[in-house]
């Protein structure tokens, strides 16, 4: 970095306002007004990238210029938290590993049906979808079916992390050695994720405000998305939930981070509580569901 580079503009009590619903109404990314200097702040380099001269200019090319969507896609790189790792919230993935998918496989088998589907929204670098495909893998029990897993992000820089599949060691803080020996090729100073475990993953742009875009993903059995709504309000919120909602099967799961809660957002999933962990389900037709909190 060379000091001295950055612009000196300052952003405003009416500017903070326009830009910050403009992002709002873009991806549900939501800043109070305490946020105020974190938006400015990360936000004041991209003036001089586009030689603006303040505040309302960089409003004004943010709503109409031709590059707008890019743009948006570019600062939704320095807006978002990314950081992430391997077998992330233990109790969770052993709920999912040792609860979920031994139940999805009875009731599919059932019913002739070979297919599982699982999506990871939010997945940042990737850790996630790759964690997933491990624990299937690990599984045993779905050689011969067709199993697709779906990570997305609305950041472009994370998910040309997470398609190389390179990692060093702090995305292994948790991850016991076997695992890492089993699953990754040291490469270079860094881990290359293995060909087996690529196979299952898709690595894909979303914003999960584009609707259209997420009927197109098709139905899920499991939907993960943690710590991801955190960052939206109420209404941004319940409208993201919906659209989940409508994306898994009947009976299907949605597993959000400890941090979060559909509390105040909706009672149309169940509150499950497995033996690992509590985790919301889509209920049966038929069956009514509670918030269950």
């Amino acid at each position: 970095m060379i000091f001295g580079t950055e612009p000196e503009a300052r952003m405003s009590e009416e500017e903070f306002r326009l830009i910050r619903d403009l992002i709002h109404g873009h991806c549900g990314i939501f800043f109070d007004v305490d946020s105020k200097f974190l938006l400015e702040k990360r936000l004041v380099r991209r003036l001089s990238v586009h030689q603006l001269p303040g505040f309302r200019e960089y409003y004004h090319f943010l709503k109409y210029s031709r590059v707008r969507d890019q743009e948006f896609s570019d600062i939704m790189d320095v807006l978002t938290t990314n950081e992430t790792y391997f077998f992330r919230e233990e109790f969770q993935l052993k709920a999912f590993a040792g609860e979920i998918l031994p139940e999805l496989k009875t009731l599919k088998e059932k019913k002739g049906d070979r297919t599982l589907r699982i999506w990871s929204a939010g997945c940042s670098t990737g850790e996630e979808p790759y964690t997933i495909a491990m624990l299937i893998l690990e599984a045993g029990c779905f050689q011969g079916w067709k199993v697709e897993i779906v990570g997305t992000d609305i950041s472009q820089r994370v998910l040309q992390h997470a398609r190389k599949g390179m990692y060093g060691k702090s995305s292994f803080r948790t991850t016991e050695e076997g695992r890492v020996l089993r699953f990754f090729k040291e490469q270079d100073g860094l881990y290359r994720i293995n060909d087996q475990v690529r196979g299952l993953v898709t690595i894909s742009h979303l914003n999960l405000f584009d609707e259209s875009r997420m009927i197109l993903l098709g139905k899920m059995d499991v939907i993960f998305c943690r710590n991801v709504i955190i960052y939206f309000d109420q209404v941004a919120k319940k409208r993201v939930v919906e659209s989940f909602y409508r994306s898994l099967r009947e009976g299907g799961y949605l597993l959000l981070g400890h941090a979060e809660s559909l509390l105040n957002t909706t009672t149309a999933f169940s509150l499950k509580h497995l033996k690992n962990d509590m985790v919301y389900q889509k209920p049966y037709a038929g069956v009514s569901a509670g918030s269950g909190e």
